[in-house]
């Protein structure tokens, strides 16, 4: 993939993702881009630039963004083998031995013996493990929820009332 193509796979930030949009917006046939798109699209980006605020939060973990990705995955959905954490994660099983072999490394997971199969290990957070990302959750929840708190009762409202529309969106995705 060529430099040029990775850059404009990654979504823009500050001032220029506006324009960015905006152009991508317009370079398409308006009369066939419906409501739903136009919407969809909008929501896409601000997840993208919600997240990628909130992820401030993470530096304070000492934890890179993969580390703490595979992190999440052992702490939220329990343990793996590697093969299976690489393929949650999308990466190659060399990168995840490595980003485990960190997370080991630091305290933060353990390898134990498969108890259905003695030829598997399984990944497994230990609470060390846990108690460092869900403190960064924590972090996380909190910078939004000062947020939210800013707004002013009725704005609360529609956005609670968004996330649950949210959550029937993303439960119909899976």
């Amino acid at each position: 993939m060529s430099p040029r193509r990775a850059r404009a796979d990654k979504p823009p930030s500050g001032n220029g993702a506006a324009r960015m949009a905006a152009a991508a917006r317009s370079t398409g046939d308006d009369a066939t881009q419906d409501e739903a798109e136009r919407t969809a699209d909008r929501l896409h980006s601000a997840a993208i630039h919600l997240l990628r605020r909130l992820r401030r939060e993470d530096a304070k973990s000492g934890l890179s963004a993969p580390r703490l990705s595979a992190l999440s995955v052992l702490v939220f959905g329990g343990a793996l083998t590697l093969g299976e954490l690489a393929n949650v994660e999308q990466v190659r099983p060399p990168t995840m031995t490595r980003l485990v072999s960190a997370l080991e490394a630091d305290g933060l997971v353990t390898r134990e013996p498969d108890a259905n199969d003695g030829r598997l290990t399984r990944i497994r957070a230990t609470p060390k493990g846990r108690t460092l990302l869900l403190r960064g959750r924590a972090r996380r929840v909190s910078a939004l929820a000062a947020e939210v708190r800013s707004l002013d009762e009725a704005e609360r409202d529609a956005v609670a009332r968004a996330v649950s529309i949210l959550e029937g969106v993303i439960d119909r995705l899976r």
